[in-house]
């Protein structure tokens, strides 16, 4: 199953809402734009039925080169955005648990 792009976004939109598919790609990256400065900002962004980003820190910890398991390597703590569903998009999501399975277990 291929991924979803942009381009597939974009060309999507464009047949649905019936504008052209410049406008839908200025749209998408502003949208994506205003997200990204938002959360460097230091804010959060929540979208209704959809989700929140937030920047979280993450802890230093150690960690090890697999070429040289004898030397540590400390991985400092840095910002990072972590994706919280919201109830329709976990609701959704949790529907494809048996086909999942499934896919799995043929595997």
């Amino acid at each position: 199953m291929p991924n979803l792009t942009k381009r597939d976004m974009v060309v999507c939109i464009s047949e649905d809402v019936g504008i052209t598919q410049q406008q839908v790609f200025a749209v998408i990256q502003k949208t994506l734009d205003h997200i990204t400065n938002s959360l460097a900002d230091g804010k959060n962004v929540e979208l209704r039925n959809f989700g929140v980003f937030e920047v979280r820190l993450t802890k230093s910890r150690v960690g090890r080169n697999p070429n040289k398991p004898e030397t540590d390597v400390i991985i400092p703590a840095r910002a990072t955005v972590k994706f919280k569903p919201g109830k329709i998009m976990r609701q959704r999501v949790l529907q494809r648990t048996e086909t999942l399975r499934k896919e799995e277990a043929a595997a």
